[in-house]
Formats: C-alpha cells, sequence, structure tokens
C-alpha cells in the first residue's frame, strides 16, 4: 500500500467512526453529510470521493460494525464460551450505555428503527448483522446442549432470539428511563430464564 493511498483509508475510516457515533447520537436523518464532514475534519470532495450518498455511507458504518463483531474487537464482545460470557455479553451491553450516561441505546437499533421499505439495503446490512450475532448465541448453546448443559426440551435457535429480544429491551428501557438498574434487572430476568434449560446436577451415585 502507497502513502496516498493508506492516507486515503485513514481519511476514509475517519469518516465512517464520525459518521457512527454521529447516527448513534441523533439517528442517520438527523445527521446530514455536512455534520460528518464537520466531525470528521475533511472537506466535502473526501466525503463524495469515497461515498456516494449517506446511504452508502450508512452501509460502511454497518459494516464496520459487522467486523469488528465477526473480529471481535466491538466495544462488546461476542466471544461466548460459557455462561460467564454470556452473562458478560448481556451486561457489556448495559456498560456501553452507562458510558454514554445513558443517553444511547444500541447503536443497531438506533438505525434500525429509521429503516423504511426504501432503505432495503440498510435493512439486508442490519438483517446480517442480527444473523451473525444470533449465530454466535446459538453455537454457544448448541455446544451447551451437546454436552448435556442444557435440556432436552431446551430450543437453541429461540433461546438466541431470546437473548436479543431481552438486551434490545433492556438497553431501550435504559435510555427512556435512564436508569441502569433497570437494565439490569431486565437481563437478569432474562438470565433466570435461560438457566430453567440447566438441568439439575445428578445425585451422588445416580447412573
Amino acid at each position: 500500500m502507497t502513502r496516498r493511498t493508506a492516507r486515503g483509508a485513514k481519511t476514509r475510516q475517519r469518516i465512517i467512526y464520525a459518521a457512527a457515533d454521529l447516527f448513534h447520537r441523533q439517528g442517520c436523518r438527523a445527521t446530514s453529510p455536512d455534520a460528518i464532514i464537520e466531525a470528521s475534519g475533511t472537506g466535502k470532495g473526501q466525503f463524495y470521493h469515497y461515498f456516494k450518498n449517506k446511504t452508502d455511507l450508512v452501509h460502511a458504518v454497518l459494516q464496520t460494525h459487522l467486523a469488528a463483531i465477526t473480529t471481535n474487537t466491538a466495544p462488546v464482545n461476542y466471544a461466548i464460551d460459557s455462561w460467564a460470557d454470556l452473562e458478560r455479553w448481556f451486561f457489556d451491553h448495559l456498560a456501553q450505555q452507562e458510558k454514554y450516561s445513558l443517553t444511547r441505546g444500541c447503536p443497531l437499533a438506533t438505525i434500525g428503527n429509521e429503516v423504511t421499505e426504501t432503505d432495503e439495503l440498510i435493512r439486508l446490512d442490519l438483517s446480517h448483522i442480527f444473523e451473525t450475532v444470533r449465530g454466535r448465541l446459538m453455537a454457544f448453546f448448541i455446544r451447551e446442549k451437546a454436552q448435556g448443559g442444557l435440556t432436552a426440551d431446551a430450543n437453541e435457535q429461540a433461546m438466541a432470539d431470546f437473548c436479543i429480544g431481552v438486551v434490545q429491551g433492556a438497553m431501550f428501557q435504559v435510555k427512556i428511563k435512564r436508569d441502569i438498574q433497570v437494565g439490569e434487572a431486565i437481563v437478569q430476568e432474562g438470565l433466570a430464564h435461560l438457566r430453567q434449560y440447566v438441568p439439575p446436577p445428578a445425585k451422588d451415585g445416580a447412573i
């Protein structure tokens, strides 16, 4: 990679990071290209050199979120290999909200809430991301079930979907109520429900 190419890649990434922060803070529709240009410290020519329009930039932002999830470099760690990891995954989301003084929700949901029937590319991007998250969660539950850590009636797919629903609901409530304890209580209830599928330990001497 030449010095010029590397500099261009950094400029593009700076625009993406600035846009991601603004989208998370105030949504896509309220964020103009001019605001992104100002926040990223770039010029209009640079913006339109790398992105033909704002939809193209939203797509790039979502692809950046996806890459961070798949490489385990996101603020929330999606590597789930134990129940402790799963619990940490839930509470990591709430910790991110505390970082922003409980004023923000999920960055993906913030974008998703604005998707209309004409935003098919963005809808597909978000669907892919959530399927990736679902796959990480399902993989954990599948391993647990294969090792006897879940009851036979446990539905790994439904449990993964439940986890996503719980964390999204918890973050929404925290943002609206500005109360982290509300989110913590929701997460604890969700974990209690999931642990109902953990079989009791075998009694001593049982075959």
